[in-house]
């Protein structure tokens, strides 16, 4: 064998085990990637999508049996989400710990004491690295006049001038359809017509800001007293469902006693 040919051979020899280390680092850190993408897919499947869209169209208890709907089918998906979470976890932290043993061992510099105990996927980390915060979102623009329509409304409101008030806010809900105040106004309506002694349209208003947003901040506020306005109606088992649903839905929210002495007052199954 010429010496060419020789120097040549011995590297590939020496080569061999490198290039299968590598590839076995590169197998195991694509393993890795590829679960780690699993955990986000399910992140963003948990994630709101913000696309509730508004109950429209029919009357009060037409609305009302399409909330108990959704709410039905949302505490199943919940609870399906829940059992996945769980399996996910376990599974996930289980093998990102054998993965990152793995990987130690095939690394010259790497110290397996060093590793510890794999952190539970979605737990917190004690000694995190600070992240930059999340810059604010920017407040999305107001229509020309908005902002004046919806001051007019509520200074309405404040005068105890309830019917003006509630057409105000009607007109205000009409006109801008898209605007961020929207949920405001639809429950700001429902207060006016509570106040003229309305309780119908009262519970109509309540409804579409609660359905409109219903993680806005006002949804709370608006599930109680539409659980209230079903109550004052007589249609007591729609208004135990309003009632049972706010401690359900806002655990912290200030009406949760109130609607929870509600619900017994009214002997709610």
């Amino acid at each position: 064998m010429r010496p060419a040919a020789f120097l040549t051979a011995l590297a590939l020899c020496w080569a061999g085990p490198a290039v299968a280390q590598v590839g076995t680092l590169a197998d195991i850190r694509q393993e890795l990637s590829a679960l780690y993408s699993e955990i986000l897919k399910l992140q963003r499947e948990l994630s709101p999508s913000g696309s509730s869209e508004p109950v429209v169209g029919g009357d009060v208890l037409q609305r009302v049996d399409t909330i108990e709907g959704e709410m039905r089918r949302l505490t199943a998906s919940t609870e399906r989400l829940e059992f996945r979470i769980s399996r996910v976890v376990e599974d996930g932290t289980n093998r990102i710990g054998d993965l990152e043993f793995r990987l130690c061992e095939l690394e010259a510099d790497c110290d397996i004491a060093s590793l510890g105990g794999t952190p539970s996927l979605g737990g917190e980390v004690a000694d995190a690295t600070p992240v930059d915060p999340v810059p604010e979102v920017e407040r999305p623009q107001l229509a020309i006049g908005e902002q004046a329509d919806f001051d007019r409304a509520r200074q309405a409101l404040e005068r105890d001038d309830f019917l003006v008030a509630a057409d105000l806010f009607q007109g205000f809900t009409e006109t801008y359809t898209d605007s961020p105040f929207a949920g405001e106004a639809h429950f700001l309506r429902g207060e006016a017509y509570s106040g003229a002694g309305e309780t119908s349209l009262a519970a109509r208003a309540y409804l579409e800001s609660f359905s409109g947003e219903p993680g806005g901040h006002r949804a709370s506020d608006a599930l109680f007293r539409l659980g209230e306005s079903l109550a004052g109606l007589g249609q007591t088992e729609e208004a135990c469902l309003m009632f049972g649903q706010v401690g359900v839905r806002f655990p912290e929210s200030q009406h949760v006693a109130v609607a929870d002495a509600e619900f017994l007052r009214l002997g709610c199954p």
